[in-house]
């Protein structure tokens, strides 16, 4: 894997610049999300006009979205992008993205926002941020269900010397271990990335996948066409969400027996039911980009072997 670009790390009293890139949001729960950022020691700062935004299903136009990612990019006062929920829409700000970016910074998000991050990744070489949004994590409050973790986000976002570990809280699917690049996030997102120029290069990887609100048969075809891509063909280990909201219907067979039956075979270690992305529990936040090692014994243990941010 070509070297990772990396942001700065994030300091107490930082900017945060918080953006509505997909679906809309509810203010309540965007108000809720920014006092909690404001309590972790950071300054939250948004344009309530665009980051309210509703258009159709979308958090605002197209071109709206796009300057206001644009200009906190470009803006040195802001050390971080925090989104405020996914959805749907982060795909059509791609196009015009296709120009160099300015110097990497802190990017974080989850759910739709996995197509912002494979572009980042595959067109920039940035590290970014799998995990918690700030309507619909971080408006719960750390530890709380549905909400955020808050050790795997200030070691992700925070550390620039070492490493650290992250319990992923799941199962074996496949056991044994084996070292990678993170890569991945929201199962669909990822599938949709095929036949793109910014198409996710998952070789060598340690691949993520969740979702949520999929029919098992509907998870099986993702990663069938996965499979049949060659996106499996090389990859060092897998983790999976616990995908909430995709129960199996009377006497069907269920996502954790779909993944079982299609990845079991790849011979590589799966840790299956982490709390990442979309889940009922603390989410975890994950960097996207850095060198990691997968242990798939007991509840599954992720070391990250290098900080995924810079002094």
């Amino acid at each position: 894997m070509p070297q990772p670009i990396k942001p700065p790390a994030l300091r107490p009293g930082d900017a945060i610049r918080v953006l509505s890139l997909a679906s809309p949001v509810q203010e309540d729960h965007l108000q809720a999300g920014c006092d909690e950022l404001a309590r972790l020691g950071y300054s939250p700062r948004m344009d309530r006009i665009s980051a309210l935004a509703h258009e159709s299903f979308f958090a605002g136009a197209t071109a709206s979205r796009l300057a206001a990612l644009k200009d906190a990019l470009s803006d040195p006062a802001i050390r971080a992008i925090f989104c405020s929920r996914g959805g749907y829409g982060s795909n059509y700000l791609l196009d015009g993205l296709s120009v160099a970016l300015a110097a990497p910074k802190i990017f974080l998000g989850s759910s739709d926002l996995t197509a912002l991050e494979i572009f980042l990744w595959q067109k920039f070489r940035w590290v970014t941020f799998y995990g918690p949004m700030v309507a619909s994590n971080f408006d719960r409050g750390a530890g709380a269900p549905h909400g955020y973790d808050c050790p795997s986000l200030m070691s992700a976002i925070a550390e620039t010397r070492h490493g650290w570990s992250i319990d992923l809280q799941g199962a074996p699917m496949g056991t044994g271990q084996a070292q990678g690049t993170l890569l991945g996030g929201c199962l669909t997102l990822v599938e949709m990335s095929l036949g793109t120029p910014w198409e996710l290069d998952a070789q060598g990887a340690i691949l993520l996948l969740e979702d949520r609100g999929m029919k098992p048969y509907q998870v099986d075809r993702a990663l069938m066409h996965l499979k049949q891509a060659g996106k499996f063909r090389s990859v060092a280990g897998i983790i999976l969400g616990d995908f909430p909201e995709c129960a199996p219907p009377p006497d069907g067979e269920t996502v954790e027996s779909v993944a079982r039956r299609i990845l079991g075979p790849l011979g590589v270690p799966i840790v299956w039911g982490s709390p990442v992305g979309h889940t009922e529990r603390a989410a975890l936040t994950v960097p996207l980009g850095v060198r990691a090692e997968l242990s798939s014994t007991g509840r599954g243990m992720l070391k990250i072997l290098e900080p995924a941010c810079v002094s």
